[in-house]
């Protein structure tokens, strides 16, 4: 069977490796182009091109998938499947209906539920206690096409989307392989999924991290460790920025949503709409992240401040 691959962050390195490790034919990897990163804006390759580069596998960078010269680089392959794991790019008809067994997706998400973008940040966000992998035969809809495996997991109250996505990751990977053996051999068929359940992830934007202190505690919690690493929350002290790392929902006097109650050792007590959130690593701007106990050493904070102004 010759596998082509199309991924791009670290959440695909894992699913790359396992087919790697595997021995099965891996005839090309397609990823998105090297893209400026970091304050000296470095032309910086996507993660699964350094796995490709280190394993000597054929690399292809398109900027469009649509564009003539890839897709009769594609046909020259002549896959029979291709494997799609987080590459970010929705594929067109063309390449969906190329192989002989069609394009399979590692999803993270228990499909219907979540199809999109961004369905690690988004599960976590809206205080779901359970999401996983979905191995999918892709068609042209957005994460619409049938089901093949899925695997779940436990949300834990400490997970942040990093930690989730590193969890989520190798269990996509195992079930990538334990899927494509079943379809070499004839032994598994696609679910259609029944859209009547359907939710949604879309992409994050920066401005999706702004805080809303008028919202419960519970929300907060969720919103801070679902935009963890990327966007960040955030919220404002007198014009200034914070990015809000860490906090605890704790039990504790009440005030006006925003208004900083106390801010003492360790932690800066916040109210929300129905109790207290403490802000237990931040990152002012232009500074490293760090605990509150040390940035309380530079910084003096005043209860009655309302954040987000």
């Amino acid at each position: 069977m010759k596998i082509v691959f199309m991924g791009t962050p670290e959440f695909a390195v894992p699913s790359l490796k396992a087919l790697l490790n595997s021995k099965k034919e891996i005839t090309a990897v397609v990823t998105q182009p090297d893209k400026p990163s970091g304050r000296g804006k470095r032309l910086t390759p996507p993660p699964i091109k350094v796995l490709a580069l280190n394993s000597g596998v054929k690399i292809l960078q398109p900027e469009r998938l649509k564009d003539e010269a890839f897709l009769n680089a594609l046909k020259e392959i002549n896959p029979d499947i291709i494997v799609v794991a987080a590459y970010g790019k929705i594929l067109p008809k063309d390449i969906i209906q190329l192989p002989r067994y069609g394009c399979i997706n590692v999803h993270a998400s228990l499909l219907p539920k979540y199809r999109g973008a961004a369905p690690i940040n988004w599960a976590i966000i809206n205080g779901e206690k359970e999401t996983g992998i979905t191995i999918m035969q892709m068609d042209e809809g957005l994460d619409t096409g049938g089901i093949l495996l899925q695997k779940g997991i436990e949300i834990t109250k400490e997970d942040t989307a990093e930690t989730l996505t590193n969890k989520l990751s190798k269990i996509g990977a195992g079930l990538l392989i334990e899927g494509l053996n079943a379809i070499e051999k004839g032994e598994i068929k696609a679910i259609p999924q029944d859209n009547s359940k359907a939710s949604y992830a879309p992409m994050l934007k920066k401005e999706d991290g702004q805080i809303d202190w008028t919202k419960g505690a519970e929300d907060i919690y969720n919103m801070v460790r679902g935009m963890d690493p990327w966007p960040g929350a955030f919220t404002y002290c007198k014009g200034e920025l914070w990015k809000v790392w860490r906090v605890r929902h704790v039990d504790a006097r009440k005030g006006h949503s925003g208004e900083i109650l106390a801010a003492d050792k360790d932690r800066i007590d916040v109210a929300s709409k129905d109790s207290v959130i403490s802000i237990i690593e931040i990152q002012p701007a232009n500074k490293k992240r760090m605990p509150v106990s040390e940035f309380l050493r530079g910084h003096k904070v005043e209860a009655g401040v309302i954040l987000g102004k």
